[in-house]
């Protein structure tokens, strides 16, 4: 959906600057046979169009993934009729140029403008913006539309693999085979072990008309900067094509701490197309907060030209201590500044907009711990690898991010925004945006919706990833030059956002190329560690910082780091035994192991973990169709499980039910085996299982890694894979397609708190470790209580232990070994637990975390029937009491058609999935979005609360 903000116009008054979104045409939608003809929107893409005219069903209800692939192998035309935009250029205006301007096609198409072939492009991750004035001056014949012919991706990957002068690749398949690393589009469109393969075709981003003039006469003077640089061709007679700004420290190199000292340096570099040049151009910047006004800075010319554009740069200092410093939320304010820009082009009026940035240096530590370091903190040897903002290390806490649908056009902004409020509510402050999905947008005008300005307003970091993933890419120069214009273009206007701190080459790129190294030794052709390096070691490497100065390049998500970051040179396998490098992931399905912190690696940043779980029994029915549907192991829900991956084009998945029964032995293995009378009941409490160990597991590794601030390893960083759902099926997320928290989500709440108190068990040597770690920078002292208590609810026992903590570090409060020093008297390991509650205080301010250990398996445990009481207050708040026994898990669902959180009461923190124990009431509040509920009101009685115990019983 468009914004408001922009002024839409009719083609009557195209021949004065102004801008019509192509939204406002006519548009129908044919394949290549002609013998499916509908009315289309933009942007959009063909499955959406053919689901509004009837054609098909949503897709991704029930089978639709496969029912509906019928319509990736043809070809599709958009056509609008442009006859009103034609007439008025054939009054003969000669003062005006109008501008097709193109913000995203997926993928491959032809376009053409009153019957004139205008280009083919074959880039979904570039912008396209062509003069079409003599086009529709003189059209073909009787032509009068714009045509846009989008060839298959499928076939047009086909074509391009089987040419005799195109490089063989290393690579995955998952759905649709052996081209998804031969076409720059989304990676995971063709298939990925947690979404559908629909290979969507359209103008799938916002697209325009802009008509500049040449006479002043008829150009309004706007006083008040545009909101977007778009905006200024409604001024006048320049369009600016790019638009980019970085904020750095004078001299600052993104393989060198930056001297924090240094004063602020603005570089504004644009992108320009003039009606008229100008051998002396000059632009101002300007922040009024600060009361700050540069005097206009000299650029080079600018000619008069519309069919190409011209870059121009300035730069201006500010003093050092003026402005504010941007903080991710966790550790500061993450402040924002309105920069103003002003053109000025002789002959023509003036323009400017405004941009929203931040001021902050962000440093990539990469390079070998000091002999002094390794000695006097007791590390590791090895290297660094760890973020650090405004001059000091941070923790990175936070997870990964996928493509929110299948279909780019209907993401909006609520749900993004969504999306990223709960990232903030669930304690974290880093995204990793996954290189097999899109370039995130920075706004709706040009993007659709908007994903890095909310991310620099609610201070979360970052993690950029270029649009690679999972296998080899051709080197020929074809390919490589559409690369580097992608880049480009996507580095210049990221570079703007201070919650971007790196820049990814792809995505687990180096692992696998090093695996089939290592695996087939001599028997793989050298070429594909060459060309491997010559991509992301050299290419990518020099482009990006060529673009900015300001955050540092790697050449893949998970690494081995570098020998040398001048010149830039990867260590790959020349490891000293012993020594820590790089960043690492772990995916272990064997849940025998889940909790054995043996198997879980030493690193300074781990990138990806995770473990698959199912959506919800809500999430379900928004899909299933059929009241058989409605089981784990149904067609349609294993249809649903793409873990392990297909591999091709069979359906459904012929190796789904490995991944089924990896969740299933892990559920039977740690909590009680769902099986009640209610079929619906067990199905909804399988669901709800597998959530329930992907958390614990999920928290295991989290509490480890954090421990690790403070160890040998020095861990600083922390990503779960992953955070969100691209569809109702079987996957990492932590919150679901329509927005909804798994139990992970409240989970991650939990383990992200600032200091948190975890019990580190390791039943083989029966030794239990209270570690405490905080993320803060300054020094933390509290108490850690342990209560016992036995499944009735009685207390049984308690001790207190202090703890006084450094700045991004982890101590042991307490310790002891031997289940009889360990467990209440008389008391056996399947009848106990013990509640762990953290109270620390930091410069004033007070922090609570709380944590249960239960010494085995809650499969083997002797719960007791909860008897849970629910009372509904005003403002959907709910106050629960456990009449019986202790609820582990106690757990809320909101109705259908409602999307929120649940938070405490008292202190509004997220809670959910609590132990709810005799004599200690739990009051919690259901917090709704408005914008992604279709149920405004829901009633209290439609909340529905379980546990564990609703896993064998009604």
């Amino acid at each position: 959906m468009l914004p408001k903000l922009l002024v839409l116009v009719s083609g009557a008054m195209l021949a004065a600057a102004e801008i019509l979104s192509l939204t406002e045409l006519n548009w129908t939608l044919q394949n290549a046979e002609g013998l499916i003809k509908v009315p289309a929107q933009q942007p959009s893409q063909v499955h959406l169009d053919l689901k509004a005219a009837g054609v098909i069903t949503e897709p991704l209800l029930g089978i639709n993934d496969f029912t509906e692939r019928w319509i990736v192998p043809d070809s599709w035309v958009y056509e609008a009729d442009l006859s009103s935009v034609i007439s008025q250029h054939a009054q003969g205006n000669n003062g005006s140029r109008t501008l097709l301007v193109f913000y995203g096609l997926d993928t491959v198409a032809t376009i053409t403008v009153a019957g004139h072939p205008v280009a083919w492009v074959n880039n979904q991750f570039q912008q396209y913006v062509y003069d079409i004035t003599d086009f529709l001056a003189s059209p073909l014949g009787n032509e009068k539309s714009i045509n846009i012919a989008f060839e298959s991706p499928f076939v047009y990957g086909q074509n391009v693999s089987a040419r005799p002068d195109v490089e063989s690749t290393i690579a995955i398949d998952f759905e649709w085979p052996g081209v998804r690393q031969y076409i720059r589009k989304i990676s995971s469109d063709f298939g990925w072990d947690w979404g559908p393969a629909f290979a969507p075709s359209g103008v799938f981003k916002p697209a325009y008309l802009v008509t500049l003039s040449d006479s002043p006469a008829t150009q309004s003077a706007e006083n008040s900067p545009a909101s977007h640089p778009l905006l200024v061709s409604q001024t006048g007679g320049i369009f600016i094509e790019e638009s980019a700004l970085e904020i750095s420290k004078v001299g600052q190199n993104p393989n060198v701490r930056p001297d924090e000292s240094a004063d602020w340096l603005l570089n504004v570099t644009l992108a320009v197309r003039s009606m008229r040049a100008d051998l002396n151009p000059t632009l101002s910047i300007s922040i009024p907060e600060l009361n700050v006004q540069s005097d206009p800075l000299k650029l080079s010319p600018i000619p008069a030209a519309t069919n190409a554009s011209t870059f121009v740069t300035a730069s201006f200092t500010i003093p050092e201590g003026l402005p504010q410093r941007w903080y991710p939320h966790n550790l500061g304010t993450p402040k924002l500044y309105n920069i103003t820009i002003t053109l000025d082009v002789g002959g023509l009026p003036s323009v400017s907009y405004t941009t929203r940035s931040g001021f902050r240096t962000v440093y990539l530590a990469q390079t070998s711990y000091s002999q002094d370091d390794v000695a006097e903190h007791g590390l590791t040897p090895g290297d660094q690898w760890h973020f650090e903002v405004n001059g000091k290390a941070i923790y990175s806490k936070g997870s990964n991010l996928t493509p929110f649908d299948p279909f780019y056009p209907r993401t909006t902004s609520d749900k993004v925004r969504w999306i990223l409020e709960s990232v903030v509510k669930g304690g974290q402050n880093m995204l990793r945006v996954w290189g097999g999905g899109i370039y995130q947008p920075s706004d709706e005008l040009t993007g659709g919706y908007d994903f890095y300005s909310a991310c620099d307003e609610l201070g979360i970091l970052v993690w950029s990833e270029l649009g690679f993933s999972d296998s080899t890419y051709p080197v020929n120069d074809f390919f490589l030059e559409s690369v580097e214009r992608e880049v480009r273009q996507n580095v210049r206007r990221i570079k703007r956002h201070p919650s971007n701190v790196q820049w990814a080459g792809g995505n687990e790129i180096e692992p696998a190329i090093l695996l089939a190294n290592n695996t087939l030794g001599s028997l793989l052709p050298s070429r594909y560690i060459d060309e491997f390096l010559l991509m992301f070691q050299d290419f990518l490497h020099d482009i990006v910082l060529q673009e900015q100065s300001s955050v540092a390049y790697t050449d893949c998500s998970t690494t081995n780091g570098v020998l040398s970051l001048e010149p830039y040179t990867l260590r790959l396998n020349n490891l000293t035994a012993g020594h820590i490098y790089g960043n690492a992931e772990l995916y272990n399905y064997d849940s025998s192991q889940s909790f054995n912190y043996s198997t879980y690696p030493l690193s300074r940043f781990v990138n990806e973990f995770g473990f698959h779980s199912m959506p919800s029994f809500y999430s379900w029915e928004e899909v299933l169709q059929s009241a058989d549907d409605f089981s784990f192991n149904s067609t349609v829900v294993m249809s649903r499980d793409h873990h392990p991956p297909a591999l091709g084009l069979i359906w459904p998945n012929p190796l789904a039910p490995e991944g089924q029964k990896e969740m299933t032995v892990a559920v039977e293995q740690w909590l009680p085996t769902p099986g009640t009378s209610d079929k619906n009941q067990t199905f909804a409490q399988w669901c709800w299982s597998t959530q329930v160990f992907q958390s614990l597991y999920m928290q295991s590794e989290i509490a480890f890694y954090r421990r690790g601030s403070g160890r040998g390893e020095r861990n600083l960083g922390a990503l779960v894979w992953q955070l969100n759902d691209i569809w109702q099926g079987v996957s990492w997320s932590a919150i679901e397609h329509s927005g909804r928290w798994k139990v992970l989500q409240y989970g991650l709440a939990n383990i992200f708190e600032p200091v948190i108190a975890y019990p580190f068990w390791v039943p083989e040597t029966q030794n239990l470790e209270i570690a405490v770690t905080s993320d803060l920078w300054e020094a933390a002292n509290g108490t850690v209580q342990l209560t016992w208590y036995d499944w009735h609810g009685g207390s049984l026992n308690t001790s207190s232990h202090a703890f006084s903590i450094g700045s991004l570090n982890s101590t042991v409060a307490y310790q002891v070994q031997g289940l009889s020093n360990i467990l209440p008297a008389g008391y056996k390991v399947e009848e106990v637990w013990m509640l762990l509650s953290l109270n620390a205080e930091v410069d004033g301010q007070i922090y609570t975390h709380e944590q249960h250990f239960v010494p085995t398996s809650l499969a083997k445990s002797n719960l007791v029937d909860p008897m849970i009481k629910v009372e509904h207050g005003d403002d959907l708040t709910f106050t629960l009491s456990a009449r019986g026994g202790v609820a582990p898990f106690t757990w809320l669902d909101h109705p259908a058609g409602t999307v929120g959180y649940f938070v405490d009461a008292v202190s509004g923190k997220p809670l959910n999935g609590f132990y709810l124990v005799p004599g200690s009431d739990r009051t919690v509040r259901f917090v709704q979005s408005a914008a992604l509920s279709t149920i405004a009101s829901p009633s209290p009685s439609d909340f529905v609360v379980h546990s564990l115990w609703n896993n064998t019983h009604i």
